[in-house]
């Protein structure tokens, strides 16, 4: 039992020796925001743009043959004004989007969500728009966020980070001798120590940039507060926040807060 536990205590730092031998950099510049944290890649840029470009040929794919891609003119063209001049803003964190291959279409699907995919492929739902009611300015915050999350590549972060945790987890369970048992033990514990945290983290920082965004964009960025405030409303229960991907509706309205604060200069700029 004792040389299991110094095995196991010998992986464990070898796993953290080997973590912090990794390089790190920050995706993006901080913005007015302050979006500069170091960032762990282990994955390509390359190759999550060209497994995103996959998946979305293949979203579009189904939509269009379902007929349910830009089924509504109006909203197709708002949702994309919209979009543009958010994308235009994207420089602000970092100079090479605005190169990207961007795509906007809206899917009419009851589903209440939007998201921008690695390289700038953005959907958004009607289900979102009509259930939350969205204003230009709601839509704007809602948009933001996402595109936040492709500017900060926080998927590939998250496959970075998935990675390294499985790789940990074999070496040390292999050390102990802990056999199947023990490697989903230990990936257990790896989701809800080390997964969740950093998801509630990209969660924030999109928060963050995302309405900086919008701000530079000429949409007021307090309306960032009135989507979540019309999303806790929907929000038929809650999750705590310690076993939740997504910081709490009440800790998302107060960070949003003081951020519209912050960066309500540059909507006043706009004007």
């Amino acid at each position: 039992m004792k040389k299991s536990i110094t095995l196991l205590f010998a992986g464990l730092f070898a796993a953290v020796m080997m973590t912090s031998c990794l390089s790190t950099s920050s995706t993006t510049a901080a913005g007015n925001v302050g979006a500069d944290r170091n960032q762990l890649m282990l994955i390509s840029e390359q190759e999550m743009e060209q497994s995103a470009n996959e998946s979305y040929a293949q979203i579009i794919a189904e939509a269009k043959a379902a007929g349910t891609l830009n089924k509504d003119a109006k909203t197709t063209k708002r949702v994309q004004t919209i979009a543009k001049n958010l994308i235009a803003q994207v420089g602000a964190f970092r100079e090479d989007a605005l190169n990207w291959d961007w795509q906007v279409n809206v899917i009419t699907e009851s589903t209440v969500n939007a998201w921008c995919m690695a390289g700038g492929k953005i959907v958004v739902y009607t289900g979102i728009i009509d259930t939350l009611s969205l204003t230009d300015a709601q839509l704007a915050a809602v948009m933001g966020h996402e595109i936040s999350h492709a500017l900060r590549e926080h998927s590939r972060e998250q496959v970075s980070r998935q990675a390294l945790t499985n790789v940990g987890a074999s070496v040390i369970s292999g050390l102990a001798g802990f056999g199947t048992v023990g490697n989903t033990a230990l990936a257990l514990a790896a989701e809800y120590c080390l997964t969740l945290p950093f998801s509630r983290s990209h969660e924030t920082e999109a928060d963050n940039i995302g309405t900086e965004l919008m701000a530079r964009a000429g949409y007021d960025p307090h309306e960032a507060v009135t989507v979540w405030e019309k999303m806790q409303k929907l929000s038929a229960s809650s999750t705590p926040e310690f076993m939740s991907t997504h910081p709490s509706h009440e800790n998302r309205i107060k960070n949003l807060t003081v951020i519209s604060e912050k960066v309500y200069p540059l909507y006043e700029k706009t004007k």
